[in-house]
């Protein structure tokens, strides 16, 4: 099954989709930051990024842009899942090269379709 690269700095949000992911069949990795993240998603090559954008080190979209301009990991999806809202951060966060922009609050179930939905869009 794919692998899911899950960045965010608040443990309970990390754990709780962790969980649920892997239950849902997914390989799970986890990033605190967003340096952490750029290095995870080069070592882990994961099938798809759920990015928060308030991040600590550096943030979701400084680490989405770095990911992005990497050889290895400009293919992969990635979801900003943030509580940031509004017009201007949807912006925001497609222009930094997310690929969807999903608040928190989305409902397990339709973030596990936008993931599947996702991933059956990615070519091999």
């Amino acid at each position: 099954m794919a692998k899911i690269l899950i960045v965010d700095d608040t443990a309970p949000t990390r754990k709780l989709f962790a969980m649920r992911l892997e239950r849902e069949g997914f390989e799970v990795v986890v990033a605190t930051n967003g340096a952490e993240a750029v290095d995870m998603a080069i070592s882990e090559l994961p099938s798809l990024i759920l990015m928060d954008m308030g991040l600590p080190v550096k943030d979701g979209w400084t680490a989405t842009r770095e990911i992005r301009a990497h050889h290895a990991t400009r293919h992969i999806p990635v979801i900003a899942f943030t509580n940031y809202d509004g017009e201007s951060n949807i912006r925001r966060c497609l222009e930094a090269g997310c690929d969807s922009v999903q608040p928190k609050s989305l409902s397990f179930t339709r973030l596990n379709d936008l993931i599947k939905e996702t991933l059956s869009g990615v070519s091999a």
